[in-house]
C-alpha cells in the first residue's frame, strides 16, 4: 500500500497532467479560432521586419509547405496570445491546492495580473525591442548588400522571442504566488539581488537579438520587474506575518 506522501506526490502528477492536457486543448482552439484569421495576423507579424526587405518588403520560402506551415504557426502563436486568461486558470488550478481557503479567492487577481503582464512583455517585444533590432542588424554596414530572410527563420525567431519575452514578464506574479505560498519573502529576494542581476543580464543576452540595445532592451525592464516584485513581496510577507499572529 502506497503511502500518504506517495498518494499525495501522484495526485500532484495526475494534476499537472490534467492541467497540460486543459491547457493544449484550449489552445487548440484558439488555434482554430485564429486560423480563419491567417491572412491579417500573418500581417501583424511579419510588419516590424517589412520596411527593411528592400522595395517589394516581402518575406521568402525554400520549400512548398513552407507558406502552410507559416500560417499554421503565426495561428498557435495568436492562439496562445488570445486565449491567456484561460490557460493561466489551468495554472491557478494546479497552483491553487497549496494555497490557504483565503488565498485561493485570489483567483481573479491571478488571472487579470498574469494577462496583462504577458500582454505587456508580448507588446513590450513587438512595440520597442523588434523596431529597434531590425533597424540595426538589417542596415548595418550600409545598403550595399539586401536582405533575403526566409518565412521559417523568421517566425521561429519571432514566435520564439514573444513568448520568452511574454513569460518574462510574469516574473512579477511568479515570485508573488511563491511569497503567498512562503517558498520566499522579501529579505530573500534583495539579499540575492545580486545573483538576480547577473543571471537576468545572462538570461537577456541569451534570448535577445546579437546586439546590444536589444540585450539593455530586455535587462531594463527586467531589472525594474525586478525590484517592483520585492515591494510587491515585501507587502504580501507583511500580511503573511500578521495573519501568524492572529
Amino acid at each position: 500500500m502506497a503511502s500518504q506522501g506517495e498518494q499525495s506526490f501522484i495526485e500532484h502528477l495526475v494534476d499537472l497532467r490534467t492541467c497540460i492536457i486543459r491547457t493544449l486543448w484550449i489552445i487548440i482552439i484558439g488555434f482554430g479560432v485564429c486560423f480563419s484569421f491567417k491572412d491579417k495576423i500573418f500581417d501583424v507579424i511579419r510588419a516590424p521586419i517589412v520596411p527593411y526587405l528592400g522595395p517589394n518588403g516581402y518575406l521568402v520560402f525554400t520549400a512548398p509547405i513552407d507558406k502552410f506551415t507559416s500560417y499554421i504557426k503565426v495561428s498557435f502563436l495568436a492562439g496562445i496570445i488570445l486565449t491567456c486568461p484561460l490557460w493561466l486558470y489551468q495554472i491557478w488550478l494546479f497552483v491553487a491546492p497549496g494555497l490557504y481557503k483565503k488565498e485561493k479567492k485570489m483567483a481573479a487577481y491571478f488571472i487579470i495580473s498574469g494577462s496583462l503582464l504577458f500582454a505587456v512583455g508580448v507588446s513590450f517585444v513587438y512595440e520597442i525591442v523588434y523596431p529597434m533590432a531590425f533597424k540595426y542588424l538589417l542596415t548595418f554596414g550600409g545598403e550595399t548588400d539586401k536582405p533575403m530572410i526566409t518565412i521559417t527563420e523568421y517566425l521561429s525567431f519571432f514566435i520564439t522571442t514573444t513568448l520568452i519575452f511574454g513569460a518574462a514578464f510574469e516574473m512579477p506574479l511568479i515570485l508573488a504566488v511563491l511569497a503567498v505560498m512562503g517558498v520566499i519573502d522579501d529579505k530573500f529576494l534583495r539579499t540575492k539581488r545580486r545573483y538576480a542581476v547577473m543571471i537576468i543580464a545572462i538570461i537577456s543576452a541569451i534570448i535577445t537579438p546579437p546586439d546590444a540595445i536589444s540585450m539593455l532592451a530586455m535587462l531594463a525592464p527586467m531589472l525594474l520587474l525586478y525590484e517592483i516584485s520585492i515591494l510587491i513581496v515585501s507587502q504580501i510577507t507583511k500580511n503573511n506575518l500578521a495573519k501568524n499572529k492572529i
